[in-house]
């Protein structure tokens, strides 16, 4: 796995527009047209559901499902499971002894809907925690695709967690795979640093943009030695249109523009031309529990 590079696609199956509307516009009129791509691609990839989105759209996870595509579990209501890392109005994080419980329901819940237990989990904003990975070990999944290597800048490959620090290297089971970040740039956010997350970009400019960082990220691993993975993580609503605003109840959400520039068509063109270009790179596609599993028979053999 060393020699090339490890691909995974993560799919954040979630509101619309993350935790700021109450729609799955993008849950129930995007899986198909992305099944359909990967399928074209010949690539597979993750699609991690919340609870409730997988209650409330049991046909986008049996297309998920016959399509050979796993699905994961993303918490029960896009709450925040873990360490909050900036304020979000209105979204109040889990005290770490909620957090068993809470992931125990998400977990039910996936379930039901999908015929058998969720392996895979990816926290909503990559927000985890030493208390998420616990819980996560006690159900036996073995991925989690939650360290946001923006943020901590610590961990640029998959490892094993700490039992008292997920951050830090352990004897865990699961495997943690960090998400992808521009770790050549120089940051102009202090502290946060969260200029360094190229999500949007393939949408926001193009994928040849992305491809770019990518590019330098590669050669920054390589200089140090390192295998390449790259895990990038999207949401379903940036493939179809999304409103500027949106109007409920006793309020009205209009989300920061780069939260929908480029969502729909562009979207989905890009994304097209990302793979092609990860696949001129001799990239290989992987599921998260998957890789997971080469991952730790790998780790296993050292």
């Amino acid at each position: 796995m060393k020699d090339n590079v490890q691909v995974i696609f993560g799919f954040d199956m979630e509101t619309d527009v993350g935790s700021f509307t109450p729609y799955y516009d993008g849950v129930k009129n995007a899986t198909g047209p992305l099944v359909e791509l990967f399928d074209k691609k010949g690539i597979k990839g993750t699609f991690y559901y919340t609870g409730d989105a997988a209650r409330r759209n049991p046909e986008s996870v049996e297309l998920v499902k016959l399509s050979g595509n796993e699905v994961g579990c993303h918490s029960l209501f896009h709450e925040t499971v873990g360490d909050e890392l900036f304020p979000i109005p209105g979204v109040v994080p889990l005290l770490p002894e909620e957090v068993p419980l809470r992931i125990e329901k998400a977990t039910e819940w996936v379930q039901q809907v999908l015929g058998h237990q969720p392996v895979s989990f990816r926290a909503p904003r990559l927000w985890g925690s030493t208390a998420l990975l616990n819980s996560l070990e006690r159900l036996n999944y073995v991925s989690d695709a939650s360290y946001p290597m923006y943020f901590y800048r610590e961990r640029f490959v998959p490892y094993h967690p700490s039992r008292s620090d997920w951050t830090k290297e352990g004897d865990m089971n699961i495997v943690e795979i960090p998400n992808f970040a521009d770790m050549v740039m120089k940051s102009n956010d202090p502290g946060l640093e969260r200029d360094r997350d190229q999500w949007p970009l393939f949408r926001t400019k193009s994928a040849d943009e992305l491809m770019k960082r990518i590019d330098g990220f590669v050669k920054f691993l390589q200089a140090r030695n390192l295998p390449v993975v790259l895990c990038f993580y999207f949401h379903p609503w940036e493939f179809i249109p999304i409103q500027e605003s949106y109007h409920y109840g006793e309020a009205t959400v209009t989300p920061d523009r780069f939260l929908t520039l480029g969502c729909g068509e562009k979207a989905m063109s890009e994304f097209s031309i990302l793979i092609d270009r990860l696949k001129d790179m001799g990239s290989t596609f992987h599921r998260a529990d998957d890789f997971a599993g080469l991952w730790s028979k790998q780790s296993a053999g050292k």
